[in-house]
This record gives C-alpha cells, sequence and structure tokens, in this order.
C-alpha cells in the first residue's frame, strides 16, 4: 500500500494509547513518520505526501506482544485438538520431534510467522525448542527474516541437554553467525526448562546465557514436569533474575511466586494451553496477588488459535470464573470483578514488550516509539458498532478477523483486511511437503492414533430419574394429577 518512508497518519479512531500520560483518545489521531510513532492527538494536520487512513469506528492500538509461540509446531496446525499434555509429551519429545528437518522447521516458522502479522500480533516469541542442530537454527533464522515482523528466537531443543548445546562450539558458531551484531528487528534467547534434579545440570545453560548476555524463558510450574524445586534451586545459584520468563507458572507453591516477584522475573500465560492441556490453572490470580509483571502467549497452534484476542477472552474468563467458584464455595456472591478488560489488553501489548525488555521501544502509542501499530476495523461487521467501552470491545467482541491495518517498524503488512507482504503461496506449499513427510515417515496408523487418541472406557454412573424404570412418589403424584 505505501512505501514505509512515507509517512502514515489514522484518522478520527478510538487510540488505546496504553500510555499513562496520554490515555485513550476518542477521535484521536496517529502519525508514523519512518519508523517511529511522530505525534499522537487530535486534528493533527497531515504532511502533503501522508496516506491518511481512515480510522472512523476503528480502534487503535499497540501492536500485540506473544510472549511464548512454538512456532514450527504450527506446520501440523490442529493436529493435537484432543491430546493431553502427556500426549503431547509423548508426540514431540518421545516419538516423532525427531522427524522434523531444517526445512520443516522453516515451513512452519514461515507460516507462523505471517499468521501472526494477520492477527495483529506485531512481536513473537519463537519458543523453538526444535532445533536438534544448528541447521535447523539456521531454518529458523531464514524463516523469521523473510517476514517483515519484529520476532525473537528462544533457542531451544528439546532432545539434547542445554547445558551441553548451549556451550557447544557449533551453537557459539550459529551466534556469531546471525547475531554478531544488534538485530532490532530479530532478537535472541535461551528456551530450555528445569526438571528440577538436586545436581541443577542446567547451570550451565544459565552461565551460557550470562555470558552471552540473552534472557532465558523457561516453561515453569507444569504439573508433572517442572515444580518448585526448579524455582528454588534457579534462586539458590543466582539465576532468578528480571532476565528470566517463567512460562505458565501454573502450579507453584507461594515460596516460589515470592522468589519470582523478589528478584524482578515475569510470567508468560498461556490460558487456553493451561486450561485445556493441564498445566495448572491460569494463574493470573497468584500473580496479581505478588506482583509479578504479566505478559499473555498463545503457546502452540498444534493445538489453539494463533491470536491474542483468544487469549485475552480466555485469560479475563478464567481469572474471573475461579473468583466466582471459590465465593461460590464460600456461600458468597462476587459483587466486583477484580480484572478489568483494559489489565489483559495492557498484558497483550505494553505487558510483552516489558517482559523483553523492549518497553522503551514498543508496546505502547508514544510519540518517539517503533511504529508497530494495529488498526481494528471492520465496517462490513455488525459486531463493530456500537463502540461503546473500547478495552472491552478488543476483549470480547473483536477478532482477527477485523484486524483492518498493521503496521510494524513504520512499513505496511496489512491494510483493508489483506496481508500486503508475500509468502503465504509459499508458506502453504512447505506445510503441505511438511504434512506429507510427517504422515509418511510415521506411517498412517500412528497419524490416525495422533490425531484421535483413544478415549479409555469410563462407567456411565446410573441416572435414578430414567423415568421409564423410576417411580419416585414425586413423579407418582405429577402422573397421577395428569
Amino acid at each position: 500500500m505505501t512505501e514505509p518512508t512515507r509517512p502514515v497518519l489514522f484518522r478520527n479512531a478510538t487510540v488505546l494509547s496504553m500510555d499513562p500520560a496520554i490515555g485513550v483518545l476518542e477521535g484521536g489521531d496517529v502519525l508514523v513518520r519512518g519508523e517511529r510513532i511522530d505525534q499522537v492527538g487530535r486534528d493533527l494536520d497531515p504532511p502533503p505526501e501522508a496516506t491518511v487512513i481512515d480510522s472512523s469506528g476503528g480502534i487503535l492500538m499497540p501492536g500485540m506482544v506473544d510472549t511464548h509461540r512454538h512456532m514450527w509446531q504450527t506446520a501440523l496446525r490442529g493436529l493435537g485438538a484432543d491430546w493431553t499434555l502427556s500426549q503431547y509429551f509423548v508426540f514431540y519429545y518421545l516419538n516423532w520431534g525427531k522427524i522434523f528437518r531444517p526445512e520443516d522447521i522453516h515451513a512452519g516458522n514461515l507460516l507462523a510467522a505471517l499468521e501472526a502479522l494477520d492477527a495483529g500480533v506485531t512481536t513473537t516469541v519463537d519458543w523453538s525448542h526444535g532445533l536438534q542442530t544448528p541447521e535447523h537454527g539456521d531454518a529458523a533464522v531464514e524463516a523469521l527474516r523473510a517476514v517483515p515482523g519484529r520476532f525473537v528466537l528462544a533457542y531451544g531443543n528439546l532432545l539434547g541437554a542445554p547445558w551441553e548445546w548451549a556451550n557447544s562450539p557449533e551453537f557459539r558458531a550459529f551466534v556469531d553467525r546471525h547475531f554478531s551484531s544488534p538485530d532490532e528487528m530479530l532478537g535472541l534467547q535461551l528456551a530450555f526448562d528445569v526438571t528440577g534434579d538436586e545436581q541443577f545440570p542446567e547451570k550451565g545453560a544459565f552461565e551460557a546465557a550470562r555470558e552471552l548476555d540473552l534472557r532465558v524463558t523457561t516453561h515453569a510450574g507444569v504439573w508433572g514436569a517442572t515444580n518448585d524445586n526448579g524455582i528454588r534451586l534457579m534462586w539458590d545459584h543466582g539465576f532468578c533474575t528480571p532476565r528470566v520468563t517463567y512460562v505458565h507458572a501454573a502450579t507453584l507453591s507461594e515460596d516460589s511466586y515470592q522468589r519470582i516477584a523478589a528478584s524482578g522475573g515475569t510470567a508468560s500465560v498461556s490460558t487456553e494451553s493451561e486450561q485445556s492441556a493441564g498445566q495448572g490453572y491460569p494463574p493470573t490470580w497468584q500473580l496479581r496477588k505478588h506482583g509479578i509483571p504479566v505478559s499473555l502467549s498463545m503457546d502452540t497452534s498444534v493445538w489453539w488459535s494463533g491470536d491474542l484476542f483468544s487469549t485475552m477472552r480466555a485469560t479475563l474468563s478464567a481469572d474471573r470464573s475461579r473468583e466466582h467458584l471459590e465465593a461460590h464455595a464460600a456461600g458468597e456472591t462476587v459483587v466486583h470483578n477484580k480484572l478489568r478488560a483494559r489489565d489483559v489488553v495492557e498484558w497483550a501489548t505494553i505487558g510483552g514488550a516489558r517482559a523483553l525488555g523492549l518497553d522503551d521501544e514498543i508496546g505502547s502509542l508514544t510519540p518517539g516509539k517503533k511504529a508497530d501499530v494495529v488498526l481494528i476495523k471492520n465496517d462490513r461487521s455488525p459486531v463493530m458498532f456500537p463502540l461503546l467501552h473500547p478495552y472491552g470491545h478488543v476483549v470480547f467482541q473483536a477478532g482477527r478477523g477485523d484486524v483492518h491495518t498493521v503496521l510494524v517498524n513504520g512499513t505496511v503488512v496489512k491494510h483493508d483486511h489483506e496481508l500486503t507482504v508475500p509468502g503465504l503461496d509459499r508458506a502453504r506449499r512447505a506445510v503441505e511437503a511438511t504434512v506429507v513427510h510427517a504422515r509418511t515417515t510415521m506411517g498412517e496408523e500412528a497419524w490416525q492414533q495422533a490425531r484421535e487418541p483413544e478415549i479409555p472406557q469410563t462407567e456411565l454412573i446410573p441416572n435414578p430419574y430414567t423415568y421409564s424404570d423410576y417411580r419416585g412418589d414425586g413423579v407418582a403424584v405429577r402422573r397421577a394429577d395428569a
């Protein structure tokens, strides 16, 4: 639609700036020049060469930030819709993770990257734990750099020991090859989990992250997999720091939450995942109580939706559901919701930026920040009016189909509901090849078992109110009356 250097003026939107100094502007304008937001206000005068986007009836907000997405698994989108977490582990960690080639990593990343932009997610952490070799890592990087989004490669290898691969000459060569100079569009983290082994073998991986000046992202508080022992070992060895993101953090003790809070760590909540797979109940109530900064993530498209609208909605609903259930159990009624729609929109934007240490550059519509901007507007949809509560509208009414325009770093990557960047056909062909490879390698029986896992037979509880057999007094009386 427009060249990256051409100014863009969004005119007459409801602006959710996520900047406390600006707040919400009804009938607001945002002017973008080059890579940055130039002005936020009302009745701005566009430069003569500017492209003006009529944003009437729309919501303008910062680009969303997903802090935990296994992008490579998008190549098998939806396959695990009926999996439990243990079935996921069996599929990827034990049986089939090893069959994914570098080209399969590339295919999944390419599709996931385009999907993120289409849904208004302008920054994504690629929790890439399928990197069995540096060649797999090269493929991941190539795919991310082929799409004009903002990404962080969280390098991991679920089939290897992190204290070994993080210190290997091959990994160090990979870092030198791709990250020898700063790149504002592609960052690097280390992604690994802490098992709670008292020998703390993960110490070597943390030391590698410290040596390379990299943040760490780790699945913590996952029922049956990672627990309080891992947090304690990290704390005792000095690796609980503000540069660690704890993904899920759903089944931890009071002591662990206190350690995360005291050390300045952040949490990435994947509510759809935690509700469905069984990591634990989404822990936003605990995180809020301890003052732990929250960001949001969708986890993996092998199960769930690849957008943060679903995540925001599920997170707000889960937090409120827990409050109601606890109140009902005590014979009480909730009369005020503690978690508000604004809170989850904040977690999906500036909260994610804070978790990545990028809140000085992205996460709010603030003059001087990078122009990662999303316009939610859909004149063809009856869902987009009336617009009475903008935060609530983002969370409970809008969806990825309502994303009208997306800018990343000042470049228009989607406009009028269509991606303006190439790559979708290439991604489709690559993913089709991966599906054929996976299905052929696994064999038809294993493939069908993955798609439709067996349901164990359970005993059906007899129902005394089956009226053909049950003759209680109440029924007899009613029938007699009839």
